[in-house]
């Protein structure tokens, strides 16, 4: 579309050839999704897997898009089996930004009077913890959507911006609030100011990014962390989420209190002292 390519020919730097993935598996539910492809991952099916799948607009946010993620969300967080849920892209775009078409005729009315992009907020209130496997671009919404998710894996060749400023606007889904508090804010107010984008090394020296891998190992090695933190109590992982993302070490005591009245944290001590591994029942 006219509009995205404005966008990314406004953020400086040269595209680069996609790398091909392996194939993908049905969705376990049997949902037929448009703009996404859903299935269950990992040795035993604890990790949702959700790729984002529009490659002729580079993953564009587009409603239809964000609704089907919401769907395929609330499955992964409904099903008792998966412990975390992995978001990705495609090779050349994690999602290029908001689909511009969407909202270039847009008022201010119709923005306040819709809480325009409040559908978007579905991620951050998913209590399993989410990873951002992020290859190729991430930039405008696209970034802010992997701001949304817990941990962020970054393909070597990954790239982050704001860009908004170019097109006339600001960052609208959190981009402002999150890229402050993970990169500080002199870089932050750098990349919302110029639209400037940033590596993946960049990123990962900032903070944005907690580990860096080959293009063709990212999504695998982002399922292997989400079995890991799937192997762990559900419950007790869900109270770890909150605290972290929550402001103030008040809420962090008060659930830490929470964990002395599950009877995983009372088996995860005992197999400490005991010199075995936890058996958790997500109690």
């Amino acid at each position: 579309m006219a509009a995205l390519r404005v966008l990314l020919s406004c953020v400086r730097g040269p595209l680069r050839p996609p790398v091909r993935c392996p194939a993908w598996r049905p969705f376990a539910s049997g949902a037929n999704f448009e703009y996404i492809i859903a299935e269950k991952r990992g040795k035993n099916n604890t990790v949702g897997l959700i790729q984002l799948n529009r490659p002729k607009a580079l993953n564009a946010l587009c409603d239809g898009l964000i609704d089907e993620l919401n769907q395929a969300l609330k499955t992964f967080e409904e099903d008792p089996a998966v412990g975390a849920i992995v978001l990705t892209g495609g090779d050349k775009a994690f999602a290029a930004g908001a689909d511009i078409k969407e909202m270039q005729n847009l008022s201010f009315q119709d923005c306040y009077s819709s809480k325009f992009l409040k559908h978007w907020d579905h991620l951050t209130q998913v209590k399993k913890p989410v990873i951002a496997a992020v290859n190729g671009y991430a930039f405008g919404g696209g970034c802010e959507l992997a701001m949304m998710c817990d941990i962020i894996y970054a393909g070597e060749k990954a790239q982050f911006a704001q860009p908004e400023i170019l097109i006339g606007t600001i960052p609208g889904a959190g981009g402002t609030q999150r890229l402050t508090r993970a990169v500080g804010k002199s870089l932050a107010m750098e990349m919302v100011l110029t639209g400037d984008r940033i590596s993946a090394q960049d990123a990962k020296q900032a903070g944005l990014v907690s580990k860096i891998c080959p293009v063709e190992t990212l999504v695998e090695e982002a399922i292997q962390c989400a079995e890991k933190i799937a192997s762990n109590s559900k419950i007790v992982v869900a109270m770890a989420k909150e605290s972290v993302n929550a402001e103030g070490s008040k809420l962090e005591k008060k659930l830490f209190y929470s964990t002395f009245a599950t009877d995983d944290r009372k088996e995860g001590m005992t197999a400490f002292v005991e010199k075995r591994k936890a058996n958790f029942k997500d109690q």
